[in-house]
């Protein structure tokens, strides 16, 4: 038996905070529409927005946010410091920039988007992050389209962080994003995530459409009632994950949010286990720089 979610489902992290179940993601939302959208999203019961500094529409998502009339402290908001612009100068400067921009006071979320750029970069980007911690300009801290080799390397810079300075003074990983959905699993990601305690956060979770018909999704579909990309939502649910699903239809928003009035059975569960390695978006988890 699945546990029972709602849309006020909340995970704690590895940082003390709590984590909404369900995000609403912002990847590829033009700025000009992105405040509405947003807005939306919080009004159909969504407290968990995605962003990044390289999708440029942090600051409309933070106006949302202050002209949603819900308190700050009961929206999660994220960002990420941009692919291939790392370090620690660079690292800072961003996190600065995106306070000034969306006008929060605090980021919930900081992740390094994705691995690129080489071992001192990335450690110099969370080096970045966990001052900024320290200082309460962020919340909790994770990465984003890391492999497990990345994961280690951050893991053991951590451990020699805190031998050196102290226990808590590496900063603690909370949460990792990567494209998740039944035709991407990512077992062993998950596994090292699970037998840590960080939260994984599903980002293409709808497959981008490109599933919809697939007969798998259709008969489940159909046996519950629901939309393809309902039952994909609620499949990465039932995973233990953090699904963004992004839409810029008010209607999908909504019906998005959807996802709490029927579950999975293990035999459904079963049937979405494919075991397929089927990339939609991109994959740095293969890097090696």
């Amino acid at each position: 038996m699945a546990p029972k979610f709602d849309i006020n489902t909340k995970y704690r992290m590895n940082s003390g905070y709590e984590i909404p179940v369900l995000g609403y993601g912002v990847y590829q939302t033009p700025p000009d529409i992105t405040e509405e959208v947003t807005l939306h999203a919080l009004k159909s019961g969504y407290r968990h927005v995605d962003s990044a500094v390289f999708y440029h529409n942090e600051e409309p998502c933070g106006e949302a946010i202050k002209k949603s009339g819900i308190a700050r402290d009961q929206i999660f908001f994220t960002s990420k410091i941009p692919p291939y612009h790392l370090g620690y100068d660079a690292s800072v400067k961003w996190i600065e920039d995106s306070l000034k921009k969306t006008g929060l006071g605090y980021i919930d979320l900081y992740l390094i988007h994705a691995p690129f750029g080489g071992k001192e970069a990335r450690l110099g980007a969370w080096d970045a992050m966990v001052d900024a911690q320290k200082a309460g300009k962020i919340k909790s801290l994770g990465v984003s389209n890391y492999g497990v080799h990345h994961l280690d390397e951050l893991e053991e810079h951590i451990k020699q962080r805190e031998a050196k300075e102290g226990k808590g003074a590496g900063g603690a990983i909370s949460v990792g994003q990567w494209e998740l959905h039944p035709w991407l699993a990512r077992p062993d990601i998950a596994a090292w995530c699970e037998k840590r305690g960080v939260i994984l956060e599903a980002y293409c979770p709808l497959v981008r459409a490109q599933r919809n018909d697939h007969p798998l999704l259709q008969s489940l579909a159909k046996k519950h009632g629901k939309t393809s990309a309902q039952v994909l939502i609620r499949w990465s649910i039932q995973k233990g994950f953090v699904p963004l699903p992004k839409s810029v239809t008010l209607s999908r928003i909504e019906e998005n949010a959807k996802v709490y009035d029927f579950e999975l059975s293990p035999e459904d569960m079963k049937t979405l286990d494919t075991g397929a390695y089927d990339v939609v978006a991109w994959d740095p988890t293969t890097s090696h720089d």
